[in-house]
């Protein structure tokens, strides 16, 4: 997505890492570039207000669950897997028996 006006940031990179900004995962420096972006820039801040909208209402429907240790630790894996650009292939934790008998909250399985 591109507004197809040129920007010192460029739009395809606002996207690209758009959730380190939300979770405040990046330095400062570059925050003040994507804000910048944002007020120039209205496809990107539309973009942005509508994954902040999802990621609240994702933190108000299912914030209060516990996770289950292995999993987050699962779940961090795979992250750290995709940012350093390895490819992923597998299922998340490997076999699908490897998940079997993990607790999931019963407000999760649907999302």
């Amino acid at each position: 997505m591109s507004c197809g006006e040129p920007h010192e940031t460029d739009c395809t990179e606002v996207l690209d890492h758009l959730y380190e900004y939300l979770d405040r995962e990046m330095p400062e420096g570059d925050c003040t570039k994507f804000e910048s972006h944002f007020e120039e820039c209205s496809p990107c801040l539309e973009k942005y207000g509508l994954e902040q909208a999802v990621k609240k209402l994702v933190k108000r429907c299912c914030g209060h669950d516990d996770v289950p240790t292995d999993l987050r630790a699962k779940v961090m894996g795979r992250i750290e897997l995709i940012r350093s650009g390895e490819t992923v292939t597998e299922p998340l934790g490997g076999p699908a028996s490897d998940l079997a008998g993990t607790d999931v909250p019963a407000s999760a399985e649907g999302a």
